[in-house]
Parts: structure tokens; sequence; C-alpha cells
């Protein structure tokens, strides 16, 4: 039962930590706590009712176990946005924090949203493989650049040898998780598809590519609205009363965002069409930074778009 307007007969809050997972039944409304082992997650898996919809929140990787028992078992789980469910928490003026109330608001927060909720699949493991070296590669650009700043702030000519060091090593090790991003996708079909339809568009390289693949992997299954909003590039208003000031955008995959914030600086002066629109909408006065991210919506609504076609036609 997958049907998102089918209402499921329970409701299980899993409260995720490393070592155990705090679980609320809404059926039965007990509070259990079962070991975060995959013997153990598969065994409580066959307990819950095959009707039922189980919520947990991403925990940095603590819950992937927890996910594939319940797939392999047939039971429908939806992985929640921490910052959505906290934010759904303080609605009801919640002060208390422990294990077991967090598990009873997920399942609340499952009976209240189940609608809207998407319920997981299964992630293919060499994407999965590729987010890990992508997330990695970002990691050690943040670390770089730090250093850098480091190196060239006043007084700091008794680290510079150490500091100039590190700099080395990082740009091997950057080099190195490039060198192991594009193995990847030259030895994954789906991946090459991708990474090759979206490194057509003028502005995006292979690097801005591999982001996206790993980053956003429900790209080309979206439609327009939905890619903007989950990149982050969505213009939420800001208007009362009689002030109507710019629009921002907020949310989505901040990652994707800065992904794809140097590609749309290259397409801004280098692509045909999004270069003329990139001046006009400066020539209408609107600033630089906005044009720039006008731009970067552009980018993703027709990566989105290119990647939709290019799935269809495999």
């Amino acid at each position: 039962m997958d049907d998102l307007t089918t209402m499921p007969a329970s409701f299980i809050g899993c409260d995720v930590g490393a070592r155990e997972i705090v679980v609320f039944d809404s059926r039965s409304g007990a509070t259990t706590s079962v070991r975060n082992e995959p013997e153990a997650l598969r065994a409580f898996a066959m307990t819950l009712d095959p009707d039922g919809l189980a919520i947990c929140e991403a925990t940095g990787g603590h819950e992937a176990a927890l996910l594939d028992a319940l797939v392999a078992t047939g039971r429908l789980v939806h992985r929640a946005d921490a910052r959505k469910v906290k934010a759904f928490i303080r609605s009801f003026g919640t002060l208390g924090k422990s294990d077991a109330i967090d598990a009873r608001a997920l399942a609340r927060y499952g009976r209240e949203r189940h609608r809207s909720l998407l319920r997981w699949q299964p992630r293919d493991r060499a994407r999965e493989q590729l987010q890990l070296l992508v997330n990695t590669r970002q990691d050690m650009v943040r670390q770089r650049t730090a250093c850098k700043n480091r190196l060239k702030a006043p007084g700091t000519a008794p680290v510079a040898a150490c500091l100039k060091r590190l700099l080395d090593t990082l740009d091997a090790e950057i080099k190195g998780l490039d060198d192991d991003i594009k193995a990847l996708i030259r030895t994954h079909a789906p991946l090459a598809t991708i990474t090759t339809v979206l490194c057509s568009i003028q502005g995006i390289g292979i690097t801005t590519a591999a982001q996206l693949a790993a980053l956003m992997p429900e790209l080309g299954q979206l439609g327009r609205r939905q890619a903007a909003s989950l990149g982050g590039l969505a213009p939420h208003p800001r208007q009362s009363g009689a002030s109507d000031r710019y629009r921002n955008t907020r949310g989505g995959r901040p990652d994707v965002k800065q992904a794809l914030f140097m590609a749309a600086m290259s397409a801004s002066k280098h692509h045909p069409s999004l270069s003329a629109f990139y001046k006009r909408l400066i020539g209408n006065g609107k600033k630089p930074i906005v044009a720039l991210v006008a731009v970067m919506r552009k980018l993703i609504v027709i990566a989105n778009a290119k990647v939709r076609d290019a799935l269809a036609h495999n």
C-alpha cells in the first residue's frame, strides 16, 4: 500500500540512535526499543503492520540499516527532513526532549502529513558511493579554502610552512577524489548518461555534473517547480501590507545551490540564451546576485528536463 491518498493503518515513529532505535507504535500506544543491528531490525520489521507507515529522520547514516530492513520486508517508510520535524514539534510548544518524545512526535508527524510524505525507495549503491566521494571532496575543498585564507592573514609566518604542506596534501587528495569520481561514473551506465547530458549544458562541467548527480538523485523525475524548490532556488514572497520586498530563496539543498553558483557564473557569460537572459535582467534593474540566482534556477530546470528526456529514451 503505497498510495499516498490511502490512510495507513498505523504510524510507527522511529528515533534512531547509533546503538538503538526507540519506537512508538500509534496502534498499540507502546514505546519500545530495538538494537540498531541488521538482524534485530529485520526481526522488528516483521512484527510491524504491513499497512502501516514508519517514519524516521536522517541521522548521518545511522538510519540506513533500519531503512534496508523495512524495505526488504515490504514495509513502507518515510525518511523525514530533521528541520521539518523539529519545526513540527516546536509548533506544539513541546519543551521536553527525549528519545521517547521524539519517537511519538515522528508518529504524529506521519499521521498528519502522510499524504505528502514520499515513501523511501532503496538507492543505487553506485550513486551512494558517488555521493560519499562528492561530499568528501566538498569537505576537502572547504578545508583548502580555509587554509588559503589563513595563509593570507597577517602574522601567519610561523605556521606558513605547515599550511603550505597541508595545502599540497589537500590538493593531491582532491585530485585523487576527482579521478575516483570519474572512474566510478565511467563504470556505471546510468550515471555516465546523466553526467554526459548535464555536461552538454554550457556552463556545467564534469565536477558540477557529478555533484548534481550525487546530491540530487531525483533529477529527471521532477516538475520544474519541484526541481527549483529542491535545489533551494524557488523564490519566496516577502510581502506584508504595502511592503513588497525582493523575493528570496531559502530551503532546499544548499550544496546543490552551491554547486550551481560557478556554473551560473559561466553560463551568464557563455550560454547563448542564459547570457541574454542575464543581461536582460541586469538591464531591467535587477541586482547582479538576483539575476545570477535566476540563471541558477533556469539551469536546474533545464538540467531536470534534459535528464528526464534522456532517461525516457533509455
